[in-house]
């Protein structure tokens, strides 16, 4: 594995991994209250599906990151 096979590995994991936690959320399951906000934030709560889409989509790409990476 060279190095930019790694990096693509790992930056396709986190941005999964984060689509995983967006799809959770988006569905109601988890529930985490925000940890850095400039405005006024509050926590996703009863789940949304604009959030569960956008974390379906992150998974597929980082997953594809992942799979192009190791291809490299």
């Amino acid at each position: 594995m060279n190095a930019k096979s790694t990096v693509s590995t790992v930056f396709g994991g986190i941005v999964a991994l984060l689509g995983l936690l967006w799809i959770v959320q988006g569905l109601g399951i988890v529930q985490i209250d925000p940890i850095l906000c400039v405005a006024d934030c509050e926590p996703i709560t009863g789940g949304s599906v604009q959030w569960t889409i956008v974390g379906v989509l992150a998974l597929f790409v980082g997953v594809a990151i992942v799979r192009w990476g190791r291809d490299v």
